[in-house]
């Protein structure tokens, strides 16, 4: 198991960064809000774990250690994947998710794609106890970066949107929507956010 990842930042995405350890670039599949908190050429420093699989190897990072036992937490339930979990997080970040599953919010939690009714409750049940002994995630003491948007920053939100589980035509419509809103200083990861929301909307 590959626990931490610490090296320098050679790429930086919407949801993966390429971290570069001892002559050798790690692709880290992560949150936005995670990805915007690295910076390119910067050393960083990821909690990780490597999901195995028969054909591929792929390595999940996050900001804290707590962040990375929530997306192994909601892997004990029954059809939740390592997508489906980044999903979760990426969608409603750490706390969010720790409170819907403690209150037992099942409609916060239909929001993200993939959750259905029956879904959300099977979570409820099976992580409430768990989430309320969990340690509180700790907040990433460093700045995002600002990601500059240019002229393709409406298919970057779009394919990370896609990527998170919506179609391509839900992805299209919330960027839409954001960019009748887009302000010259607002970074991808800003747009990505927006488009996040207008989606639970």
């Amino acid at each position: 198991m590959i626990a931490t990842v610490h090296g320098t930042a050679e790429h930086v995405g919407l949801d993966r960064v390429v971290v570069r350890v001892g002559g050798v670039g790690l692709l880290v599949h992560t949150t936005p809000a995670t990805a915007s908190g690295c910076h390119r050429g910067a050393e960083i420093d990821l909690a990780t774990t490597l999901v195995v699989r028969e054909d591929s190897l792929t390595l999940y990072g996050f900001a804290t250690p707590s962040e990375r036992d929530m997306f192994e937490t909601v892997q004990t339930v029954t059809g939740v994947g390592p997508r489906l979990a980044l999903a979760m997080l990426s969608v409603m970040g750490p706390e969010e998710l720790r409170a819907a599953l403690a209150t037992g919010d099942t409609k916060a939690l239909t929001a993200i794609p993939g959750i259905g009714a029956k879904s959300a409750e099977r979570l409820v049940l099976e992580l409430r106890d768990k989430v309320g002994r969990m340690p509180s995630a700790v907040a990433s003491s460093g700045s995002a970066p600002a990601m500059a948007p240019g002229a393709g920053w409406r298919d970057q939100v779009t394919e990370a949107l896609v990527g998170l589980g919506w179609s391509a035509r839900q992805a299209s419509d919330a960027v839409e929507r954001v960019s009748a809103t887009a302000t010259p200083e607002a970074d991808i990861a800003g747009y990505l956010r927006r488009a996040l929301r207008e989606l639970r909307r």
